[in-house]
């Protein structure tokens, strides 16, 4: 998921100019509950149930639902992922070279992501993931590889995605996924690929 926001860089998609965060789209407004009071999600697409009854599912449903040939994806399915208030960021240097992060609500990335998957395929995977998981929240350091197509032999790009999970005692749901790509200055340390 991370490095095509990343690759789309390159034609000005994600980190051209600024790093401002976008407005919001109203079926992800920010929350009115009082101090104190739970969150509960906006409405959003049934998921499929074997997508979201473990972080692990979730997780492979997220890679899953990015990928595949050149063409439409499951939106509905990508949205039945994420819970009220979302995020995506990928982080990295703009064309100046200024280092900042842009966030993106699900829907923003759908817009913009189809654009790219219309005429590129993209296929990524998870290499090694590190998870932690106490009571209702999750984190998952996800390393992963990008590719045009599912059986290239070496990846166009990798980097880590530092993804956030939540469990509201019914079923788990991605709260942020934050990533970096790599680069010739800076690769993934061998750690990490295991």
């Amino acid at each position: 998921m991370t490095r095509l926001l990343m690759s789309i860089v390159a034609s000005a998609f994600l980190l051209a100019g600024s790093f401002a965060a976008p407005t919001q789209t109203p079926t992800q407004q920010p929350s009115s509950t009082p101090q104190g009071a739970h969150a509960t999600p906006a409405a959003v697409p049934a998921p499929r149930p074997a997508d979201v009854d473990t972080p692990e599912h979730l997780l492979a449903a997220l890679y899953d639902v990015i990928s595949g040939p050149a063409g439409k994806r499951d939106w509905d399915r990508f949205r039945s992922l994420f819970y009220a208030g979302a995020r995506l960021m990928p982080s990295g240097k703009n064309p100046q070279g200024v280092i900042g992060v842009r966030v993106l609500t699900p829907d923003e990335y759908v817009t913009r992501g189809q654009a790219y998957f219309s005429k590129e395929g993209f296929f990524e995977r998870s290499v090694a993931n590190r998870m932690e998981i106490w009571d209702r929240i999750a984190h998952v350091w996800s390393t992963y590889e990008s590719r045009h197509a599912k059986d290239d032999a070496k990846p166009f790009a990798r980097g880590i995605n530092s993804i956030q999970l939540f469990n509201d005692g019914k079923r788990w749901w991605v709260l942020s996924v934050y990533w970096e790509a790599e680069d010739a200055t800076h690769t993934i340390p061998e750690p990490y690929l295991h």
